[in-house]
């Protein structure tokens, strides 16, 4: 149905007048439209009053148009003191324009132009800190809804003529503005023809959120596993696109979207960057070892309790035992009850008040851990095990990558279940050979490792020192590849007086 009204409305739009679209607007009980005599004329005012600022009508509007002696558009609104107005004369400009917070000028009831001048409210919140990027060291920035204010965001930051914007609007019904950026000059020509050949491909009624806009132009939509970067931080998409990616916002939303984008990327925090490089490298090589003990640690329980009781330690098995001796369960249903336990708490403290969601996933954990223990459900040693891995999958800078790794561990813990220390090596088999298929904008999903760029190994398991990073990523494909002159770098220079 929704098809067909829409069908309707471009054919109709075809022929329409202004004079037809006043009338739809009058519909609305929200648009208004007051009368101004003048000697010899009357000017019709016509506005929504929930899009317009009120005192940009009653200040900068209404008194220049009542006090012109001019009888004539044309010459009135040159007297307005406001920057974005221009008289138009199709319905479908008039439609955009007032849809997005104008305020129009015209005379009689069948006009065949009208004046329109910006005076939309600014509904905006200020720029806040980082909610899902949260970082000690660095710029406190974040993006908010607005895709002016987060355009600036990132133009304050590359003061360059060749950072270049490419916008249009996708969604039949929502015209949602959507803006490409890239730096002229840097960007590899297929990579933004990709972005962009996708982005306008599409065809949907509705685009609310630059999110959604990822998902529908990925190169496996079956895919668990982001292959584009959601960010809120400026300071990030302005390094990514020094480095020769290809960025889009969406007006309304408060992320940007990066590609093509790395595996390995997801795991790389912008804090890495703001911290000696040894620090930095440390830090990392945890986020690698958390992301695999979490996956890995819970399956491996279930397997070897279930089928390799020969590689449980001597010493380690009377414990192993004491603690299972009055559990009624196998290990499956265990690691499921607690795993299933982990992620209602995650989700109940993420949807309630933040004070009432620390609390409940503080309490809840806590008494329903040791609830479980005391009355048999579940081991001691398995909920120690549960609660570090849901812990490691809290590492991830990217919430999406985050996400995935939540919920890989549900397949390898029932495989580990079946088929045991089999099972664990074939789903991660599948996953590696599943990963080596992926591409980000058709760009290879695994590099540096696959295929083997050696030289982007210097920031990726590592962050070596900015020095040793003199180009760019080779899988980016950069027209212009030098960061700066490496050996120039090196030279100390001893000032003589």
């Amino acid at each position: 149905m929704l098809g067909k009204w829409l069908y309707k409305q471009l054919r109709d739009s075809r022929k329409e007048t202004i004079k037809d679209v006043l009338d739809v607007f009058l519909k609305s009980s929200d648009f208004v439209i007051h009368p101004l005599k003048k000697e010899t004329k009357t000017f019709n005012v016509g506005y929504f009053q929930t899009m317009i600022d009120s005192d940009r009508l009653n200040r900068d509007l209404l008194p220049y148009v009542t006090s012109a002696k001019e009888q004539n558009l044309k010459e009135i609104l040159p007297n307005i003191p406001i920057q974005d107005k221009e008289i138009i004369d199709t319905a479908k400009d008039l439609k955009e324009k007032v849809l997005h917070g104008s305020i129009i000028i015209y005379e009689g009831n069948n006009p065949s132009k009208c004046a329109v001048i910006d005076a939309a409210l600014d509904s905006n919140r200020a720029v806040a800190k980082p909610e899902t990027e949260f970082s000690v060291a660095g710029p406190q920035e974040s993006f908010i809804e607005s895709i002016e204010t987060n355009i600036n965001l990132i133009r304050k930051r590359l003061p360059l003529p060749q950072l270049q914007i490419n916008e249009f609007k996708l969604g039949k019904v929502t015209q949602t503005r959507v803006a490409v950026l890239y730096i002229d000059g840097l960007v590899d020509q297929d990579n933004l023809r990709t972005m962009e050949q996708r982005l306008k491909d599409i065809e949907f009624d509705q685009v609310i959120d630059s999110s959604s806009l990822a998902q529908m132009i990925t190169d496996n939509s079956m895919s668990i596993f982001p292959q584009l970067i959601n960010t809120e931080r400026p300071e990030r998409v302005a390094a990514v696109l020094a480095e020769g990616k290809v960025a889009f916002l969406a007006d309304g939303s408060p992320e940007a979207i990066l590609g093509p984008a790395t595996l390995v990327e997801f795991f790389s925090s912008l804090e890495d960057y703001y911290l000696p490089w040894q620090i930095a490298t440390s830090v990392r090589l945890l986020r690698f070892f958390a992301v695999m003990f979490s996956v890995l640690s819970t399956p491996i329980y279930v397997a070897v309790l279930t089928f390799h009781y020969e590689l449980i330690p001597r010493d380690l098995l009377s414990t192993i035992i004491a603690s299972r001796s009055n559990i009624p369960f196998p290990p499956i249903l265990e690691a499921i009850f607690l795993e299933l336990t982990i992620e209602l708490l995650r989700e109940a403290g993420a949807r309630l008040p933040t004070k009432v969601g620390q609390t409940i996933g503080i309490v809840g954990g806590i008494v329903i851990g040791q609830a479980s223990v005391e009355a048999g459900l579940t081991s001691n040693i398995l909920l120690i095990i549960v609660a570090l891995a849901a812990l490691a999958s809290f590492t991830t800078p990217v919430y999406q990558m985050g996400n995935t790794i939540r919920l890989i561990r549900f397949p390898f813990i029932l495989t580990a279940a079946f088929l045991g220390g089999i099972g664990v090596a074939f789903c991660v088999l599948y996953t590696v050979v599943h990963l080596l298929n992926l591409t980000s904008l058709g760009r290879p999903y695994l590099e540096p490792l696959f295929p083997p760029r050696f030289r982007d190994w210097r920031d990726a398991f590592v962050r070596l020192p900015f020095n040793w990073m003199s180009s760019r990523p080779v899988y980016l494909r950069p027209n212009d590849k030098g960061r700066f002159n490496f050996s120039r770098a090196q030279k100390k220079k001893d000032i003589d007086e």
